[in-house]
């Protein structure tokens, strides 16, 4: 059953995505982990997109500009150069690019295991947090309130 994300990417832009996953996460022998464009994390992606189809669609028809055509079949060199070229131009919709290929990638439970980390949701056990420097807010503790209160209550 395809999802209606899914079905919105057409071929070329399921292609573009794959591999421009691929070359920001790419598979790691010495940590042995799969990259981005794996299967089983690739399929996440497509189906995480939502409401950030409409960004990813823009950051990809960039990345097909720049690569002058089909962004999936240049060589892994060519590929390479667009990529980095993609990010240097930045903007919010390569952002949201990067962020939706990491956010599918980093809770993959191979991943979860290389970086030594249960592969479980954060609750109900809970992750324990180092306590930190409290005296940090201190700073926005001391400011003037930000707000007008209500006196209609």
């Amino acid at each position: 059953m395809r999802s209606d994300t899914e079905a919105e990417l057409s071929p070329a832009e399921r292609r573009d995505l794959q591999r421009i996953a691929g070359i920001l996460i790419p598979a790691s022998d010495e940590f042995h982990v799969p990259g981005a464009d794996d299967a089983l994390i690739f399929a996440d992606i497509v189906q995480s997109l939502g409401r950030d189809l409409g960004d990813v669609r823009i950051a990809l028809t960039e990345l097909s500009r720049l690569a002058g055509g089909a962004f999936a079949e240049l060589k892994p060199t060519q590929a390479e150069a667009v990529a980095q070229e993609l990010h240097a131009t930045g903007g919010h919709a390569v952002a949201i690019l990067g962020r939706v290929i990491m956010q599918c990638y980093y809770r993959d439970d191979r991943v979860l295991h290389s970086l030594g980390l249960e592969a479980r949701p954060p609750f109900p056990k809970g992750h324990t947090l180092e306590q930190g420097d409290w005296s940090l807010l201190d700073a926005v503790r001391s400011r003037p309130q930000l707000w007008r209160d209500d006196r209609r209550l």
